[in-house]
């Protein structure tokens, strides 16, 4: 049976509001402020990330009238509210005069720059009225920013107070080493988002002309004016030559494709005149993103220069692991990181296509906390065994925000920890790119919330108690361990689990493999006994059965984070492919990552570990990764977020033509996730090519949108989701979705896949729209003709031809008859019965459609 959904399921809300600490952080909530400290913020410059009304502005939360004028933003969450002090200040004391309009979740964050953010207090539970809070840090911009809204209007401040004891502003960075001295910007295309009359065009910024000719915009925020340089470049200084009509608050901003832009510099108390900015950044487009006029006319610009060196966007490989990374010990208390938790989640649960990317990890020890793990969010341990870390309390993923559907929970992770939740058993309902690795579950786990769920992947884990599968519609489990096993809709495949149900297909749809044939786990973060922090890379395994780790120690070796580039938002291509070919692994931090060239793996053995779901969208069509034919390499923990321009290839292993053999150590693609369309326009031929020979896919989701943003037939392109070109490669978890053609093509000899799912593309037009030459459509899964030997255990695809259906897959599966090409456990769905699969494989099996909704095969041939 399932247990009963409970309303107050591991009740989390009723919590203390307090502080937490980051990586690099020293910052803590203390006592009450001082007596002498003195009131910085009022009068200062404010902005906001929007306003209610014109009557409401920013400016009017710091006048010192506390009952008679706002700021309001709009009623949606999140918004903010800054101040610019002036000068660094130590800030001791925030006190907040609310309106009615108060926050329920908020943080108070201090920032040096205005952009690089430090929480110094956070809460969940706000009271509204005046809130006097006790905080200690140092920054020149103190902000609040809130996550959740306590009324269905946005935020309301009387009055926001900051005291403390002010600084001194410390002097702007000096340019890069070999930043150069021509104007780069000068005669290049030029756009804005307004002008004021046509003798003020957006090219008279970038005239060489520092007196005589402008560009002014009209009199409004936000406005902006922007170059491109042709090319993508390293760029060190932005030199703004104002009229007398100047920002007071502006970003420079940079771009690889002119729609995705990063902040390089940005202030509230702009000066005019002229600003020599030292930044540093690559792009091929540059801008001024203005939001607070000084003036009641327009900006106005006699000059933009923009100046480049050859040098990298940034110091490489920066320490720390960044500002999205919360790193928890047992010293804190639990409502501190109870309250982190909390907050993320707040921001996290409904966030299916946004930017925001976090790494919520554990060093060893004991919890009493209880973690809901949302979009984008990876929860980990940090120790070398899961039974390092444990959490008195859940690491859980429900549906509520879905009505209990799990059908998009999609992006996160749970990884290398022990659980013993508070009311016996852990939720895990989810569907693709979801993993659930290294976890030990000191009870019974579920894998549903009561409505659909499309999952899923547990691997090298070990539950106490029963899994329970639910609605689960398929399921991967790989080298994991139970006390029994519960469930079956469509295909559970089982792959070296100990105590897995037994083999029996198609009802129940259990296909149960005795040993892994070849495994290697994922690498992942570890903290050692001095403190200090490695790279863990398990192991090969041969005919495996079992968890790593349950033996005793988990066989490999650990490499040093200093052999690593760590990673931040903002790094250049550049800056990585310069850190990889001097031998340097790559850890990603969580984030987005925009790339302007391909980046390269040369060197055998290079580790490449992304963390919270690191998010690689590449630029101009190019590639993101290209991997050489060298052995063991390993990829791990990506997303690769097709680029509006259509790039040939997102991910290649291996140039056209490789041959080496690998088999003593293959590389590895470890929860490697691809999306065309859904946060964006997305566009791809093929997503992942596999030239090389001997590599293992670990948990691969290739998804050509079918929901969110730039989704549509002629919008989201895609043909393939996976070619594979090497022999001797092995695929555990391999989900392809939606593409427009031949989904995965096989043409590399003795490919083995343990587990496939498939849905064909929702949205054909019409049947002439998707025609394999004389053949209704492509099949989900081709294997070459060429190819002698091939074998593949549960496999399933489906169909749900919403734009038409009446339309018709001829086949979900395409093989040429040959005694080495052998298909166990095969399912064909016609989801709700919208469209027609006419045969399970080649011209076997079937159909699926209206009247007969699943077609089952037990073998083929």
């Amino acid at each position: 049976m399932h247990p009963p959904r409970s309303p107050g399921l591991f009740r989390l809300g009723l919590l203390i509001a307090s502080s937490v600490v980051m990586i690099a952080s020293s910052l803590t909530v203390t006592g009450p402020a001082m007596a002498a400290d003195a009131l910085l913020s009022q009068g200062k410059p404010a902005t906001a990330s929007s306003t209610q009304i014109a009557g409401t502005p920013a400016s009017a939360a710091f006048d010192g009238n506390t009952t008679g004028t706002r700021w309001s933003s709009a009623a949606s969450d999140p918004q903010w509210l800054q101040v610019d002090l002036g000068a660094s200040a130590t800030i001791s004391q925030v006190v907040l005069t609310w309106e009615a309009a108060y926050a329920r979740a908020f943080s108070i964050q201090v920032s040096g720059n205005g952009s690089t953010w430090t929480d110094v207090y956070s809460t969940t539970t706000g009271t509204g009225g005046t809130q006097t809070l006790a905080v200690s840090g140092t920054g020149r911009y103190v902000r609040m920013y809130g996550t959740a809204r306590a009324t269905g209007y946005g935020y309301s401040l009387w009055e926001f107070q900051v005291y403390g004891t002010s600084g001194t502003t410390p002097p702007p960075p000096p340019p890069p080493p070999g930043c150069g001295t021509a104007n780069v910007a000068q005669g290049k295309a030029a756009s804005a988002s307004s002008t004021e009359n046509a003798g003020t065009p957006a090219s008279a910024a970038f005239d060489g002309n520092t007196t005589g000719t402008r560009w002014s915009s009209a009199a409004s925020d936000p406005q902006w004016l922007q170059v491109d340089l042709g090319s993508s470049q390293a760029i060190c200084e932005v030199v703004l030559t104002w009229e007398a009509a100047y920002a007071r608050a502006f970003s420079i901003q940079v771009s690889g494709n002119g729609s995705t832009w990063t902040d390089v510099y940005s202030t509230t108390t702009g000066t005019g005149g002229t600003q020599t900015l030292a930044v540093s950044g690559t792009g091929r487009y540059v801008r001024m993103y203005g939001t607070t006029r000084a003036t009641g006319y327009g900006y106005s610009l006699w000059e933009l220069a923009v100046r480049a060196g050859s040098g990298s966007s940034g110091p490489p490989c920066s320490s720390g692991l960044g500002p999205n990374v919360f790193v928890f010990d047992p010293s804190m208390s639990a409502a501190t990181i109870q309250d982190r938790l909390n907050t993320v989640f707040a921001q996290q649960e409904r966030n299916q296509f946004g930017t925001e990317r976090y790494a919520l990890l554990f060093k060893p020890g004991t919890y009493n906390v209880g973690a809901r793990v949302g979009f984008y969010t990876q929860v980990a341990g940090l120790g070398l065994s899961p039974d390092d870390v444990t959490i008195n309390g859940p690491v859980m993923v429900d549906a509520g925000w879905f009505s209990g559907n799990a059908t998009q929970n999609f992006w996160r992770a749970a990884e290398n920890l022990s659980m013993r939740p508070n009311e016996g058993y852990n939720r895990w309902a989810v569907s693709q790119a979801a993993p659930f690795r290294r976890m030990h579950v000191r009870s019974d786990l579920q894998l549903d919330d009561g409505g659909w769920s499309s999952g899923g992947f547990i691997s090298d884990s070990k539950i106490d108690g029963q899994v329970r599968s639910g609605s689960q519609q398929q399921w991967l489990s790989r080298n994991s361990e139970w006390g029994s096993w519960s469930g079956s809709v469509w295909n559970m495949v089982f792959v070296g689990v100990n105590n897995a149900p037994p083999q029996h297909f198609p009802n129940p749809s259990h296909t149960t493999v005795d040993q892994a044939p070849l495994t290697r786990e994922k690498p992942f973060l570890y903290v050692d006994q001095a403190g200090q922090y490695n790279v863990f890379t398990p192991a090969l395994r041969t005919n495996s059965r079992g968890p790593s780790w349950t033996g005793g120690s988990t066989a490999g070796s650990s490499i040093p984070i200093s052999q690593f580039c760590v990673a931040k938002p903002g790094d250049s291509a550049a800056t990585l492919n310069s850190a990889l070919a001097s031998g340097k692994h790559l850890l990603f931090t969580p984030g987005v990552y925009h790339l302007d060239q391909p980046l390269r793996v040369t060197r055998p053995d290079t580790v490449v570990l992304g963390l919270g779901l690191a998010t690689l969208i590449p630029d101009n069509g190019v590639t993101a990764l290209s991997v050489a034919d060298v052995d063991g390499v390993k990829l791990a923990g990506i997303l690769i977020d097709a680029g509006p321009v259509n790039s040939p290839v997102l991910l290649e292993v291996g140039p056209a033509g490789s041959s080496a053999s690998h088999a003593a150590n293959p590389t590895t693609l470890q929860d490697v996730f691809v999306r065309i369309g859904g946060a964006h326009v997305g566009k791809a031929t093929t997503s992942v090519v596999i030239n090389s020979r001997n590599v293992i896919g670990d948990n691969l989701w290739l998804w050509r949108g079918d929901h969110g943003t730039g989704i549509g037939w002629t919008v989201n392109t895609a043909d393939t989701g996976l070619i594979v070109n090497g022999s001797d490669v092995i695929m555990y978890g391999l989900f392809v979705e939606h593409y427009q053609k031949y989904e995965t093509v096989w043409n590399g000899d003795r490919g083995r896949t343990y587990f496939f799912q498939n849905e064909f593309p929702y949205d054909p037009p019409n049947q002439a729209a998707w025609m394999n030459g004389s053949l209704q459509g492509y099949a989900a899964y081709k294997v070459a003709d060429s190819v002698t030997t091939h074998e593949a255990w549960g496999v399933g695809s489906y169909s749900y031809f919403n734009v038409d259906p009446s339309i018709v897959a001829d086949r979900s599966f395409e093989v040429p008859q040959k005694p080495g090409v052998r298909f166990h456990d095969l399912v064909s769905v016609s989801l709700g019965g919208v469209g027609t699969i006419r045969h399970v494989i080649n011209t076997t099996g079937g159909p699926a459609n209206t009247s007969t909704q699943v077609a089952y095969l037990t073998n083929y041939p």
